[in-house]
């Protein structure tokens, strides 16, 4: 049956910051600060906290991410707080289940999933310690300040509507196995029900409040080295996690110099080392000798990016190491403030609500990072004690002319980086508007079949199919086929941000009047 409907979302254009990411209400949060005379920083981070409890199973301070900052003046810093392994991690805690061949897209499955549900999947969180870092050397607000607002949500608690509903329902089943998940994310053992054609206040996240409330009085090391740190490794121990006291106070955020590639003229920074930026940068790299800058891009447009990105996967894949298993969900935030300075900032629990483990004194939901490890010994990216593990997240910065003209990045697993090639490609080398380039129809190359867009034009998958087997699917709101983006662009002092049109929630906010 033919699609016969489209999704469209408008891109925002001001004088003043803006914010786009995932969630309106977290977009709003950042908004407000750059208002009240904040900077990109300060937005960035306060947005990243309120997301943490307005969608707990995609992002959060149980979780780990990436970020770059780039200063109106052209300089471009990179902030890794990604999830690390425990010391005392032992890989023969994950033995092989058999089932699967090994190959550069797929692994042998885990031993009762061990490695992906449960406190034995949960590696330590960097969220607290990237966002404090972030905002002590390029902020302006306090840290006091900068939790407040995600104090005020978690206080009122979830807002359950449709889309809550929706993604709650998902994942019931996994998180019932968990008391304190089934406490906080469930009633009476089922998914909530959200009013027809509005949302309830379904409960407070009082524990998560209070956690976050003695972040703010104590201070970010508080998480790691005093008494939060204490609650917990206490639960951490309790359901058997071998993280402990001493691996949350040997954590530490690394910054560094971005990884940087030209593309047609144009700066590309991303992060380096063990994010999807090094594979970005590869799939552009092979892009400029092989796409034809034109007018749209056509089929033979995406044969070069089917092309590019599968050589890119296979390399990160089999020298660098496996990036996960399918869908993982993470968060995105671009922000620009009005004097220019962006942030690009993803932060993730891995899987939707990470390991599912919502810990019961802590009470927040904990990643599930050693799903990103590779559980085969003797490999790139194998399971390994303190070892940081090969990430999906790709957050990016461009500039033109020595000043930052775009922030972007995207939710979805393995899909990101073949996401933001493509939209990077329609802006650079077709002219696009960030609106026009957010609703080219996607290719997804991640996976051994390609998964072609629907709405694509009908040469597009033929001519992909000549040389990759193809799959023509919907972008759909569940399952996400071609990641979740948000971007924010500058050029001549105006301001512009473009959210995700397919996802109900993801919003753009300006920080003024208009």
């Amino acid at each position: 049956m033919m699609q016969t409907w489209s999704i469209r979302k408008p891109q925002v254009e001001s004088r003043h910051g803006i914010v786009a990411a995932q969630h309106f209400e977290a977009a709003q949060a950042g908004a407000k600060v750059l208002a009240a005379g904040g900077n990109a920083m300060d937005a960035a981070v306060v947005t990243a906290l309120v997301l943490s409890t307005v969608e707990p199973w995609l992002s959060g301070v149980g979780g780990g991410g990436f970020l770059l900052h780039a200063g109106a003046d052209g300089r471009v810093d990179a902030l890794d707080f990604s999830v690390r392994a425990p010391q005392g991690l032992d890989p023969a805690d994950y033995p092989l289940a058999g089932g699967r061949d090994g190959d550069w897209f797929d692994w042998p499955a885990v031993a009762g999933d061990r490695n992906i549900v449960g406190y034995s999947s949960i590696c330590v969180p960097g969220t607290i310690a990237g966002l404090a870092a972030a905002l002590e050397r390029f902020g302006t607000i306090s840290w006091r300040d900068a939790l407040q607002p995600g104090i005020d949500v978690a206080d009122r608690g979830l807002e359950v509507d449709w889309y809550t509903a929706l993604c709650i329902a998902v994942d019931s089943s996994a998180l019932a196995r968990f008391p304190a998940s089934a406490e906080v994310f469930l009633e009476n053992g089922w998914p909530p029900r959200a009013p027809m054609g509005s949302a309830k206040v379904f409960r407070s996240m009082d524990k998560k409040a209070a956690l976050l409330r003695r972040l703010a009085e104590a201070g970010p090391r508080d998480f790691y080295e005093g008494r939060t740190a204490r609650l917990l490794a206490s639960d951490l121990a309790a359901g058997g996690s071998r993280i402990s006291v001493a691996d949350l106070a040997a954590y530490q955020p690394r910054w560094s110099a971005p990884a940087r590639a030209d593309y047609r003229g144009w700066d590309v920074f991303a992060c380096p080392g063990l994010s999807g930026g090094p594979s970005l940068l590869a799939a552009l790299r092979l892009l400029e000798g092989s796409l034809q800058p034109g007018r749209l891009p056509d089929a033979a447009a995406a044969l070069a990016y089917a092309r590019a990105i599968r050589e890119a996967y296979r390399v990160r894949l089999t020298e660098m190491g496996h990036a996960g298993r399918g869908g993982d969900c993470t968060s995105h935030i671009s922000v620009v403030d009005a004097r220019g300075n962006m942030v690009s900032l993803t932060n993730t629990l891995l899987s939707r609500f990470g390991s599912k483990v919502v810990l019961p004194h802590a009470g927040i939901l904990m990643n599930n990072g050693m799903m990103w490890f590779d559980p085969r010994p003797g490999v790139p990216n194998a399971i390994g004690p303190g070892a940081q593990p090969l990430a999906n997240m790709c957050p990016l910065i461009l500039a033109r002319n020595g000043a930052p003209a775009l922030a972007i990045g995207a939710a979805g697993g393995r899909q990101i980086f073949p996401a933001l090639a493509q939209i990077v490609s329609h802006i650079v080398d077709f002219g696009m508007t960030l609106e026009e380039a957010f609703h080219v129809p996607r290719l997804d190359a991640s996976s051994p079949t390609i998964k072609v867009n629907r709405m694509a034009d009908p040469d597009v998958a033929a001519v992909v199919a000549g040389e990759f087997p193809v799959e023509i699917v919907v972008d759909t709101l569940y399952p996400v086929n071609f990641a979740v983006p948000s971007a924010v662009s500058r050029k001549d002092g105006i301001n512009r941000g473009m959210a995700h049109q397919t996802n109900p929630w993801a919003s753009v906010a300006v920080g003024g009047d208009g």
